[in-house]
């Protein structure tokens, strides 16, 4: 094998000639992002340095630094306002980098770590316009492949606040486009895979809904719908036979993503289809869907939700739910359900209200009370009558 050097780089470092680093904005599996100066243009961006595993041999990584290449100025070709903008992608000594918008944010993951659930009305929002987004991109002929709340920003501040983009483009294909080695570096997040690309299938359209779904449930259940598992290959197994937990907080939004979840992708909604009945749940009806799909975040109140506000707090960090083992040695998901079993929700009907019980009662009075002043009544007669005699 041959050992891939990555060259290591930092603040005021100049990539390609004219992107100057000047801080990391995070990092991940298949490299770091940092916020840059476009020198040339005068501008902010976000540059994201792709890397790959070091044991690939010489010829793996030239494959997969053409795809990286390729992919990347593909995406380049997409335009929507709910998506982050790729710009470029240029190759700095051996690792590809992606020139992309900077949008001052958080991610929905983040968000995630302030609040441990969102309200259903805005999750349908925020799904309604990623949905137009990725149809928008299906429709141009490119899957995404890693929808995940870590993917999905909310500008947390300026005259942007509240706006939603999906981001990373930098793993997306065209559908009909050969993949060379793909199985040298798998892509994804597992907790978000589709059942069918669990079990080995390309990635499609239909997956990507699926993996819509699987966010928007996490945003409003507080966890991935097959659960947090430390071993990837116990969460594989479970996702391959697609045994999501009961939802239980998901409200008005529950059948939408139960459709988006299915385990047949023949049977999931398209993105179109999946845009319009999450906007649906937070118009009622057809009238506003292009307000939903337009506008900010927002509370009642007008203001920004506290969770995408900046400087908004994390709290503290929930322990992951341990799961208990089974017979074949991995863990079992906790409520764990055949999706095509999980029951639709039935409509909260509101409680009567409470009355305290009348039985046995005169006049609002209790009837022993009643008798007891009755006798004293006659004892006081009879007692005036004796004296009067």
């Amino acid at each position: 094998m041959a050992q891939q050097e990555h060259r290591i780089v930092g603040p005021d470092h100049l990539v390609a000639g004219r992107h100057r680093l000047r801080s990391k904005l995070g990092g991940g599996g298949m490299g770091s992002v940092w916020l840059a100066h476009d020198t040339l243009l005068d501008r902010e961006v976000a540059i994201k340095q792709i890397t790959f595993p070091a044991d690939l041999t010489a010829e793996a990584a030239a494959t997969l630094r053409a795809r990286a290449m390729r992919e990347g100025r593909l995406a380049a070709r997409l335009s929507h306002p709910h998506s982050i903008a790729m710009y470029d992608v240029v190759l700095e000594g051996d690792d590809p980098w992606l020139v992309m918008e900077y949008m001052p944010s958080r991610s929905l993951a983040q968000a995630l770590n302030v609040t441990e659930t969102l309200p259903p009305l805005q999750v349908a929002q925020i799904g309604a316009q990623v949905a137009d987004a990725l149809a928008d991109a299906h429709t141009a002929g490119i899957v995404h492949r890693d929808v995940k709340p870590g993917n999905i920003l909310i500008a947390d501040r300026g005259p942007d606040a509240g706006t939603v983009k999906i981001s990373d483009f930098g793993i997306s294909r065209a559908k009909d486009e050969s993949q060379p080695g793909q199985n040298s570096v798998i892509t994804g997040t597992p907790a978000y895979f589709a059942p069918e690309v669990a079990r080995g299938g390309d990635p499609t359209d239909a997956s990507d809904v699926f993996s819509l779904g699987a966010t928007l449930y996490t945003a409003a259940e507080g966890q991935p719908p097959f659960g947090i598992d430390e071993d990837p290959i116990a969460l594989l197994h479970r996702v391959a036979k697609a045994e999501i937990m009961r939802p239980s907080r998901s409200g008005e939004i529950t059948d939408v993503l139960l459709r988006m979840l299915e385990p047949d992708p023949a049977r999931r909604p398209t993105m179109t289809q999946a845009r319009d009945l999450l906007a649906r749940c937070v118009t009622g009806d057809d009238s506003s869907i292009s307000y939903v799909l337009d506008a900010p975040l927002r509370e009642s109140d007008g203001t920004v939700p506290f969770w995408a506000r900046r400087g908004a707090s994390n709290r503290p960090a929930r322990p992951a739910r341990r799961l208990s083992s089974t017979a074949s040695g991995l863990p079992a998901a906790p409520q764990s359900v055949p999706l095509q079993s999980v029951p639709r929700p039935s409509p909260r009907l509101p409680q009567p209200p409470a009355f305290e019980s009348k039985k046995n009662t005169v006049a609002g009075l209790p009837v022993p009370l009643i008798v007891a002043l009755a006798v004293a009544a006659v004892l006081i007669v009879i007692l005036v009558v004796a004296i009067a005699l």
